[in-house]
């Protein structure tokens, strides 16, 4: 189970970042976050640039609604999604 909090419509969850992935994709869960599967490198951000681009994809927001909080250089990252609710993050998980 994903562990996350959430204020009125923002959504905040950690994310488990595996660079350099054959594709992007989500890829469930791994100790309270977030699994995903990034195709760029971690070189110079690209990786969490792909981060973005994937969950304002699967959540219908635009890029500027996705804010990485913590972790930027590191593997888990903290992730707040801002106008979602919990029942599209577990939307995401159920979906395969």
């Amino acid at each position: 189970m994903v562990r996350f909090s959430q204020r009125d419509s923002t959504l905040t969850f950690a994310v488990r970042v595996v660079p350099r992935a054959s594709r992007s994709e989500f890829a469930g869960e791994h100790e309270g976050a977030l699994r995903v599967r990034i195709a760029a490198s971690a070189i110079e951000g690209a990786a969490n640039r792909e981060l973005v681009r994937l969950l304002a994809k699967r959540f219908r927001l635009p890029q500027k609604a996705i804010e990485i909080v913590s972790g930027a250089k590191s593997k888990t990252k903290l992730v707040r999604v801002h106008g979602t609710d919990a029942a599209q993050l577990e939307q995401l998980l159920n979906a395969k």
